[in-house]
């Protein structure tokens, strides 16, 4: 079996909206009871620092949010809404702030499996890891994955590099959930993926994380 190429920290140790659109294809993939699940990112969100009133760094580093400062290839993973965990690749480089929300997957491992992690899909292969917080929960990502190195072959969630998506199948839109800065159209998907979330606007909510 060919071992996967993981993702390298340079493609990722740019602007958000660039390490957005390079993510999408990539693979995550993580070691559960169940076995290895993976999922091909379809959907994502760039978040920057000081300019982007809709990042959790907007207003500077704090210890909740000090990982979303570096380095590049590493998990920003908080908790929302007291029940749910969102998961971020952090790219840029160490000391400035910014990160990818991973919003959307398509499980392109054993779906069995997947099924067994997540019943409440109910045998809808689209709803596996539709949204960051049934990703992170398909992929049994919690607060203890925040500051995992996604990009060493060691780490129990690992990032591989995909099949590029063309430029004609990606599309570009407002973020989704957020009440400050949602209007900027930094949320990339891949065209006509079932797994894909609806828009819907933001509405006001916490600034940070609830941890």
């Amino acid at each position: 079996m060919t071992t996967p190429t993981l993702v390298d920290q340079d493609a990722l140790a740019v602007d958000p909206l660039d390490a957005a659109r390079r993510l999408l294809g990539c693979v995550l993939a993580a070691d559960t009871p169940q076995g290895e699940i993976r999922v091909r990112l379809v959907e994502v969100e760039a978040y920057r620092g000081a300019d982007d009133p809709g990042s959790h760094c907007y207003r500077g580093k704090t210890d909740r949010n000090a990982v979303m400062w570096g380095p590049a290839g590493h998990l920003y993973v908080y908790f929302v809404y007291g029940m749910h965990f969102c998961a971020n690749v952090v790219c840029l480089t160490e000391g400035v702030a910014g990160a990818v929300l991973l919003r959307a997957g398509e499980v392109v491992s054993d779906v069995g499996a997947a099924h067994a992690r997540r019943p409440t899909a109910r045998g809808r292969d689209a709803e596996l890891a539709r949204g960051p917080a049934r990703l992170c929960a398909l992929l049994g990502i919690g607060r203890e994955a925040n500051g995992v190195d996604v990009l060493a072959a060691s780490s129990p969630v690992r990032l591989e590099a995909g099949d590029p998506v063309p430029d004609g199948d990606v599309r570009t839109g407002p973020r989704v959930g957020v009440a400050a800065g949602q209007e900027r159209p930094w949320r990339f998907w891949v065209a006509g993926s079932r797994a894909v979330t609806p828009y819907k606007a933001g509405r006001a909510r916490p600034d940070g994380p609830d941890w």
